[in-house]
């Protein structure tokens, strides 16, 4: 079945259905249809598009990964047969200083096939931050928010600072749960498919503080949909305009992506729904790699990517969390080599190892959003990385 076979065949027959929507965050949808849905999310929500340049950037072809790899993991050894197979991966590029060492499509999925990003858009977000610091946009991350966002004044983030936010450590109230329809992560899914202007931000903002600003680390996708408010004050720009005139539009993109909106020219959900190319992914993650580095050109501070995938202490404990990108030690848990990772539910992950010169994009379709997975996916990073030493 072709691409196109397949997005008709979606059209047909599911369309945007909020009850499908709430069953595939509960991880309650058949396996085929779970995959039409990663794969034509821009069916679901509102979209606004990422342009990409005129000019592609081929990725040439490098010494292919053999797929005999060991992989150490839970006691026992695997290879990427099993981690292809046993942890449902849709989609797979290995790229080793700029050059695919193995790239496999599963499931229908083809090289021109855009697949949702979940929780990766949360990175790109932080990283946009990053490039609105650069060029002026924010002054500097120990900004109060509330210079930015007036409207978040006399609300449990009076007091919080940018970065505090990029960390997610405002200290305001929030239950992550995708599925717990009573979490407010679902709460916030109902606003997006009621695709109402402003509705989520308002939301967010009526949450309770629970610990002061800095001192307690809690995952909240809520912190990022204020991210893409922030970027939208700051710059003056839609998030995915900026996305697109800072990067996306200088790196080689091969496609244009998309990105899900909370509602028809309304802010993008900065938190999730990006879609892209897998080679595209994998670009933006040499981006990442080289510094945010272009031809040259700086597009982020110094120091940036080594701060957003950086470990932090966060009320007296250690919490291996950046500015929204997850710190990768190897298998001796160093954190030598700086890599980090963005990564989403079901599956998805961009890997970043700087110092390798790694970059490792997965799509999965895994049944449950998180801990459905048989082989540990840090393992399968080091793992790789080991054989391409």
């Amino acid at each position: 079945m072709t691409g196109e076979q397949s997005e008709k065949r979606f059209e047909s027959h599911v369309r945007s259905d909020p009850e499908l929507i709430r069953k595939l965050y509960e991880g309650r949808l058949l396996p085929s249809v779970q995959v039409d849905v990663f794969r034509n999310t821009h069916r679901l929500f509102a979209t606004r598009t990422v342009r990409r340049g005129a000019e592609v950037r081929r990725l040439a072809s490098a010494e292919p990964l053999s797929p005999d790899v060991p992989i150490p993991s839970r006691s026992e050894t695997y290879d990427l047969f099993d981690y292809l197979s046993r942890n449902r991966v849709a989609s797979l590029l290995i790229l080793k200083s700029g050059r695919i060492s193995f790239e496999h499509h599963d499931f229908g999925n083809y090289e021109t096939t855009r697949w949702l990003s979940m929780s990766m858009a949360k990175s790109v977000s932080t990283i946009l931050v990053g490039a609105a610091i650069h060029d002026g946009s924010i002054r500097s991350v120990e900004d109060p928010l509330t210079a930015y966002l007036p409207e978040l004044r006399s609300t449990a983030y009076e007091g919080v600072s940018i970065r505090h936010l990029l960390q997610m450590t405002s200290g305001v109230r929030w239950d992550d749960a995708h599925t717990d329809p009573r979490s407010e992560r679902r709460q916030m899914l109902e606003l997006q498919i009621r695709q109402e202007p402003g509705a989520i931000l308002r939301y967010i903002a009526n949450q309770p503080r629970v610990a002061e600003p800095g001192t307690l680390w809690n995952y909240s996708t809520g912190e990022t949909h204020v991210i893409g408010a922030l970027l939208r004050a700051a710059t003056g720009r839609w998030v995915s305009d900026y996305l697109c005139e800072k990067i996306w539009s200088k790196v080689g993109m091969e496609a244009d992506a998309s990105w899900w909106l909370e509602a028809p020219q309304g802010l993008e959900v900065a938190g999730s729904g990006i879609s892209a190319t897998l080679r595209d992914y994998g670009r933006f993650g040499l981006f990442v790699m080289n510094d945010g580095v272009i031809d040259g050109d700086r597009a982020l501070p110094e120091r940036w990517v080594r701060d957003c995938g950086a470990p932090r202490q966060v009320g007296g404990k250690r919490t291996d969390y950046g500015y929204m990108w997850w710190p990768v030690p190897d298998r001796g848990g160093s954190y030598d080599d700086e890599a980090l990772s963005a990564r989403g539910i079901f599956g998805q992950f961009i890997y970043v190892n700087p110092r390798r010169q790694i970059v490792i994009v997965v799509w999965s379709s895994r049944s449950k959003p998180k801990g459905a997975e048989a082989i540990v996916d840090n393992d399968f990073f080091n793992s790789v990385v080991e054989a391409l030493r």
